[in-house]
């Protein structure tokens, strides 16, 4: 190859790679001042976070309190929230910078069938957490605090026999650890929500079916309840909440992924490759591509 096809074939490339540089940039700025925003609001937004815990503390009649354990503990607790709140604020941003960078090398019809999927992700994440946050945080906590026991004061008199009474077990959380379950419980909820977007967004490119979903639907199965077990605390009604809305979305993937095979089998049909009088569906595609089969 000549010294010119080189620079040729590289000057492409290094402005792509100039152009993803500023794009992270861009994104990373970005990042940096939600981070920041949610700093400085960082006590209004974990207490709306303690919000399940609160209540089901208030239900059972007890003090809603949590404790730092170690000292720099609740300056952790500010930087886990600012990270997840900067996240937040700055994807719609992200979001557009990943457009910019690649809609130039998609053709129109493909830009108009990659946008939907970037604007339904961070909505079916947003679904995903307040589905957690509103009903699988409740119905956890409460279960966790059940395992509450009152304890004895003192000596006792039982029988005319002088007793000790029972050990209390009372919960005093972590604030840093109940904040991790929590950010847990939506982080786990709202990326199972992303399956529906990415099974048709993997439909719409050709590499799954909805045949071929409904025929893994046993393996699908074992995985999710898999899932439902290393994502959720050892809570039998949380992991079958989750395993009853992650099938259901499987399900409700392979209806969608049964729509964008029909609409691609439409299109097809009008540019002429179906002809479903004179030749099969398959054969009549081979024919009109000009591809003959080899039959040994």
């Amino acid at each position: 190859m000549s010294d010119e096809n080189v620079e040729s074939t590289s000057a492409p490339l290094i402005e792509h790679l100039a152009e993803l540089r500023n794009r992270l940039i861009h994104s990373a700025i970005a990042f940096i001042i939600g981070m920041i925003i949610c700093f400085t609001v960082w006590n209004p937004i974990f207490n709306f976070l303690t919000n399940p815990i609160r209540d089901a503390l208030l239900e059972l009649g007890q003090e809603p309190e949590l404790i730092m354990i170690k000292l720099q503990e609740g300056f952790l607790v500010a930087i886990k929230i600012s990270l997840l709140g900067g996240f937040i604020l700055s994807f719609p941003y992200i979001g557009f910078q990943l457009w910019r960078f690649v809609a130039p090398g998609l053709y129109k019809q493909e830009q108009g069938a990659f946008l939907p999927f970037l604007l339904a992700s961070p909505l079916m994440f947003f679904l995903g957490a307040a589905f957690a946050f509103y009903v699988v945080t409740p119905l956890a906590f409460s279960f966790f605090l059940g395992f509450q026991q009152l304890g004895g004061s003192g000596v006792e008199a039982v029988d005319g026999a002088e007793t000790l009474g029972d050990i209390g077990i009372t919960f005093q959380g972590s604030v840093a650890e109940y904040l991790s379950l929590t950010i847990k419980f939506i982080v786990a909820f709202g990326l199972c929500f992303q399956l529906p977007v990415l099974l048709t967004l993997m439909g719409k490119a050709g590499l799954v079916s909805a045949e071929g979903l409904r025929g893994v639907r046993k393996y699908a199965v074992v995985g999710i309840l898999v899932l439902a077990a290393v994502v959720t605390p050892p809570d039998v009604i949380t992991q079958i909440i989750l395993f009853v809305v992650v099938y259901g979305l499987y399900e409700m993937s392979i209806q969608l992924v049964k729509m964008v095979e029909k609409q691609r089998e439409e299109r097809l049909r009008a540019e002429g490759y179906y002809d479903d009088e004179d030749d099969t569906d398959e054969d009549k595609i081979v024919d009109d591509l000009g591809v003959e089969w080899d039959d040994d």
